[in-house]
């Protein structure tokens, strides 16, 4: 089962924080984790600069109608993508079928990712590659 890094306790967040949660590991139980965190898979550092999804939600970006773009105004879309196919391929090669991933996130985000100081609606990049590859999804805040 893939998890979001950050959930599990490792310190992958955008800040540099983790945000580790107790029902991730009762969610978890037996299972083996594959921990993941897309952004770092796709080459951004930790800490990192905030990532937005404008123009839609990581479905979009997949579709080539929503860009990635940090605080700072970088286009990171190519970055973003990358982590999502290396976290994909993570799921291939350790035959997840299911993923428990950090809510908000523009990478993990399964009901809602961040957006400025809010949120919209909708999923992340990886999550939304994730999902079109068949593989469930759980969101923890």
């Amino acid at each position: 089962m893939l998890v979001s890094a950050c959930l599990l306790g490792l310190c992958t967040r955008y800040d540099g924080s983790h945000a580790r949660r107790r029902e991730v590991f009762d969610a978890l139980g037996a299972r083996t984790a594959v921990a993941v965190c897309p952004e770092q898979l796709g080459g951004m550092a930790t800490p990192r600069p905030r990532v937005e999804i404008r123009g839609g939600d990581g479905a979009d970006v997949l579709d080539g109608r929503a860009a990635a773009v940090d605080e700072e105004g970088r286009d990171v879309t190519a970055l973003m993508l990358r982590g999502a196919f290396q976290t994909l391929g993570l799921a291939r090669i350790s035959s997840a079928r299911e993923a428990l991933l950090k809510e908000r996130s523009p990478s993990c985000g399964v009901v809602a990712v961040a957006r400025g100081a809010g949120e919209r609606s909708g999923r992340g990049v990886a999550a939304a590659l994730l999902e079109r590859n068949g593989i469930r999804l759980k969101g923890f805040s």
